[in-house]
């Protein structure tokens, strides 16, 4: 990716361009726990509820063969959503040429297959055979949300009960939803498959969970393992790269339940009351967009154990962004700050290199003299590092300690919807694709070189010279 090798390429130049001088002396992300079954005073209910998974995955499978007629149809400048005839969200359409997928075609953030956001599901699977046959009706059939928010009601009529629908959708991507029934049954409301536009190998993909007391679970694709139930949670998301289906805004006391389906791919759904409010959005994880419909929306952009050092990165990404008005100047902006607050720890690492270098001959001399006596030779060596105060460990820790800030930087870098589509200069026109031309990865591993030239390389301690 064209943003990760430009701010390599910057951090290795400045250390070339800017060598240090020679001295004389020479999150949190924790895991919830996994809950295997629900409460203990419904056994067999949450046996049902299990059933009724398995049988809503046999049955979406088979109709996405014969999809459903699409019964409303929203849209702006920006998307085309569409409402199918079973009430579910079977479609949403980005027109944003830089959004395009990797066929160059308007990115679908639906995949046409697998559950579908806003599907409902009973616990009566007499019911959900009903559900499956009898269409939902629309008082509208479409919506233009260019500058104003616009309400649709969904109604389905079955047998023993009658479920409606009240989507209000909002030109920023969100909505807002009410699922009433005229029963009391029991219901759950799927979130749906993640996106699957981008598939790049060190992303990650699946389903998450933030808590109210601030944990994030993240269940990835290939690894999830049968039931796990969550309460008192924020806002669910499935997700790829640069995208997710996030629904949020739900009672406190909501179980959040995540299953598996047949492979082994998370399935998060959550059980609904009679008269259930809560909120959706399903769309680029754009950190200005999220932070304007609800800051608890941020929280979706999520960079795995560099969370805590990569959402501080980019705000300050962002700033810079809001100065030069260019991604690519930004991110080189970016490069040279950390290099001038990491350059103390740079520094250091170089002089303790040095004088490494510099009494290399003296402890060389020393085990040629005490050759085939090892206490000898450690205490002699220790000798001369204290009487020259070189510490064999001198160069390895400073570098270590900017090892967790290399890897912020590039989770955030990842993970930027924000660079997708953004230009950089000549032939750089997108900085979240690879140079096809190549001629940064050459510069950079040219600079790479140059660098390791420039840093002493007559070690005495095996671990300064692995690192």
């Amino acid at each position: 990716m064209i943003a990760v090798v430009l701010s390599v390429l910057f951090f290795v130049a400045y250390t070339a361009i800017f060598p240090p001088e020679k001295s004389s002396e020479t999150t949190k992300v924790e895991q919830s726990k996994d809950q295997n079954s629900q409460a203990p005073s419904q056994p067999q209910a949450s046996k049902k509820v299990e059933e009724t998974l398995k049988h809503e995955i046999s049955a979406t499978n088979m109709m996405a063969a014969n999809d459903s007629n699409t019964l409303v149809t929203v849209k702006n400048s920006k998307f085309i959503l569409k409402l199918d005839t079973l009430g579910r969200i079977s479609s949403k359409v980005l027109l944003q040429d830089k959004y395009n997928d990797k066929h160059d075609k308007h990115a679908e953030l639906i995949p046409a297959e697998g559950m579908k956001p806003l599907f409902v599901r009973f616990l009566d699977s007499n019911l959900n055979d009903e559900a499956i046959k009898v269409a939902y009706t629309a008082d509208l059939s479409e919506l233009s949300i260019e500058d104003n928010s616009q309400k649709v009601t969904l109604t389905q009529k079955l047998p023993d009960v009658t479920v409606t629908k009240e989507i209000t959708f909002f030109p920023d991507g969100h909505y807002d939803a009410k699922v009433s029934l005229s029963n009391d049954k029991r219901y759950f409301v799927y979130l749906g498959q993640r996106p699957r536009i981008t598939e790049q190998m060190m992303t990650i993909k699946g389903a998450m969970v933030y808590t109210d007391d601030k944990i994030v679970t993240i269940v990835e694709d290939g690894n999830a393992e049968g039931r796990r139930t969550f309460s008192g949670v924020e806002l669910i998301s499935a997700f790829d790269q640069y995208s997710a289906s996030i629904m949020y805004g739900f009672a406190r006391d909501t179980n959040i339940l995540v299953e598996r389906d047949r492979d082994n791919n998370p399935v998060v759904y959550f059980e609904a009351l009679q008269n259930m409010p809560f909120s959706g959005y399903i769309g680029q994880k754009e950190y200005k967009t999220l932070d304007s419909i609800n800051p608890v929306l941020t929280n979706a952009i999520e960079y795995g154990w560099f969370t805590f050092a990569s959402k501080p990165l980019f705000q300050l990404l962002s700033w810079l962004h809001g100065i030069f008005g260019n991604w690519g100047w930004s991110i080189i902006a970016l490069t040279l700050i950390i290099r001038v607050i990491l350059y103390p720890l740079t520094y250091k690492g170089m002089v303790s290199m040095q004088k490494m270098k510099d009494i290399a001959p003296q402890v060389k001399a020393v085990q040629a003299k005490y050759k085939g006596d090892p206490q000898r030779v450690n205490a002699a060596v220790m000798d001369l590092y204290k009487k020259h105060g070189a510490n064999p460990l001198g160069g390895c820790l400073p570098m270590l300690l900017q090892i967790p800030v290399f890897f912020a930087i590039y989770r955030v870098l990842l993970n930027a919807v924000e660079l997708q589509g953004a230009p950089w200069m000549l032939w750089v026109q997108d900085l979240s694709r690879m140079d096809g031309t190549f001629i940064l990865p050459i510069l950079m591993g040219a600079s790479m070189y140059y660098q390791q030239k420039l840093t002493p390389s007559n070690f005495t301690d095996p671990l300064q010279e692995k690192i």
